[in-house]
């Protein structure tokens, strides 16, 4: 079956739209860079996988929560938990004194601190941190949307009747969590694409089911391959081999300004060469 499920990540909300007719846009839109990671992987000769997508923003987005989290210096509480576990994760030093906690320093002199030692702008990660945090936080503190999302990817997976399926940011644990939950799902192989599932505390430690000894449980997949940019600020950490069972993972740098975006990382040879021995 020469048919592959894309499950998105943040920022992709089709307000008003038929979520069915979402779908289909962004997979018609998805199509053109696969078609050219399949030409840098050296494999033209290979019918590109019919892409079909797993649409779910419309279960994390609503009106009322459109412009809330655009200010980081506004963000609630737990928001900003999450977003120092994020600097944590982007190379935020060590806390200077014995007892005392990043959490009591401002956000945004944090931020300023790993932007520095990362040698990129504090406005890049700020944007970053803007467009990344509040979704993941709104998937993972939300029960019924957390539900509604994953039911969204089993379907399409199911309806699609594909083996292989590709999860994009936080698609990658949405896809994660419903695999997980649906044991009728019968994929091959999983490929998360610019993967934040091992990123400690606003990730890995709210994943369903529960991490063990600091170890998340594998899904019933055949092959699990991880791929990485090396400048992917929302990949924190790149290998998650080290907190889960990954077949293989694989890392280069894709770009310098266009980093996490998903028709990146489709445009990637790697990810073809990941998918084509399975989609033939």
């Amino acid at each position: 079956m020469n048919e592959i499920v894309i499950v998105h990540g943040v920022r992709n909300w089709q307000p008003g739209t038929d979520p069915a007719v979402a779908a289909q846009r962004l997979a018609a839109s998805w199509q053109p860079s696969l078609v050219a990671g399949y030409a840098d992987a050296g494999l033209q000769h290979l019918a590109v996988p019919d892409i079909t997508a797993a649409y779910y923003a419309h279960h994390l987005n609503d009106e009322e929560s459109q412009g809330v989290d655009e200010d980081i210096d506004r963000f609630a509480e737990d928001l900003q938990e999450a977003a120092y576990h994020w600097l944590v994760a982007a190379g935020l030093p060590p806390e200077p004194e014995e007892g005392q906690s990043w959490g009591r320093m401002p956000l945004r002199q944090a931020l300023d601190l790993v932007a520095r030692k990362r040698g990129v702008a504090p406005e890049t990660l700020a944007r970053v941190i803007v467009a990344f945090l509040p979704e993941v936080y709104r998937y993972l503190s939300a029960p019924a949307r957390r539900a509604r999302s994953r039911d969204a990817v089993a379907k399409a997976i199911r309806e699609s009747g594909a083996k292989v399926v590709v999860a994009h940011s936080l698609g990658s644990v949405v896809a994660y969590e419903a695999l997980h939950a649906n044991s009728d799902l019968t994929v091959e192989v999983l490929i998360t694409l610019g993967s934040p599932l091992g990123l400690p505390g606003a990730v890995f430690d709210a994943l369903d089911p529960e991490p063990r000894n600091g170890r998340g449980a594998r899904p019933e997949v055949h092959r699990w391959t991880n791929i990485a940019d090396a400048g992917d600020l929302v990949a924190l950490p790149r290998r998650l081999g080290d907190r889960f069972s990954v077949d293989h993972h694989d890392e280069m740098h894709m770009a310098l300004v266009d980093f996490h975006t998903l028709p990146m990382y489709l445009s990637c040879g790697l990810t073809a060469a990941a998918m084509a021995p399975f989609t033939a």
